[in-house]
């Protein structure tokens, strides 16, 4: 029989990096603090603005950087602090105001009714033309099913928190595609349910800010889609897509 997760306050941890989203995260924070009784932590990745300010008037710790990790390593930090801590029960959330945090239940009870390790955030619509063929040239080369493959909204078990701090998930700069295969290579059970997203709010993208950082984000991700390649099908049930490696 399964085990269930019971998800009271002191178990459950939202992670929320940030990296110069002060404009932001005022309102994300009472969003988050209004619908979930669930504790937070800020890992701020040297920002230069208020971002720290902003979450500490709201009563929510932050965990400073004092060198930039980029949005997986920053991530990363929260899993370890999660661990450290006795959470059972991890969520991730960006910064910018594009995930509801009115969503978290139904990722919990996705997560919980089915028998995946972690669940996506899905909302394949958003993005541009360009990110669309971006998915669908990375599908092609992982294997990977997954309608949203960059979503950083996701739930999942302790058991995959343990997988994500080990060391050798530090080779990661991006928290999404390299992560995904890497769990699945060490039989992580994933799934994805649809979510709303928001416009983002104040600010820009920090991967695809220049033209730069997208070639530089393509290589990486096309590199780690040909080396960790996915070749067993994906398993589907219920409304939620769920997937092994």
């Amino acid at each position: 029989m399964r085990d269930a997760i019971q998800h009271d306050a002191s178990s459950v941890l939202i992670i929320v990096p940030v990296y110069n989203e002060a404009l932001n995260l005022s309102s994300l924070l009472e969003n988050i603090l209004s619908e979930t009784h669930f504790d937070v932590i800020v890992i701020d990745d040297n920002s230069s603005d208020e971002s720290i300010e902003t979450a500490l008037e709201r009563g929510v710790p932050v965990l400073p950087l004092s060198a930039r990790l980029g949005a997986w390593g920053a991530v990363q930090t929260g899993i370890r602090y999660g661990l450290k801590h006795n959470y059972n029960t991890f969520i991730t959330m960006d910064g910018d105001g594009q995930h509801h945090p009115r969503d978290i239940t139904s990722l919990l009870k996705a997560m919980d009714d089915s028998s995946v390790d972690m669940v996506i955030g899905s909302c394949p619509g958003r993005g541009s033309a360009a990110r669309h063929v971006a998915w669908w040239i990375f599908r092609g080369l992982s294997g990977l099913n997954l309608r949203d493959l960059t979503s950083g909204f996701k739930v999942f078990k302790r058991k995959t928190a343990v997988y994500l701090a080990q060391p050798k998930a530090s080779i990661f700069d991006y928290q999404d595609i390299g992560v995904i295969l890497y769990l699945l290579q060490n039989s992580i059970l994933i799934g994805e349910k649809s979510v709303r997203m928001a416009p983002r709010g104040d600010g820009k993208s920090r991967i695809f800010s220049s033209w730069p950082q997208v070639i530089k984000y393509m290589l990486q991700t096309i590199v780690l889609c040909l080396s960790m390649r996915v070749f067993r099908k994906p398993i589907c049930k219920k409304n939620t897509r769920y997937h092994n490696n």
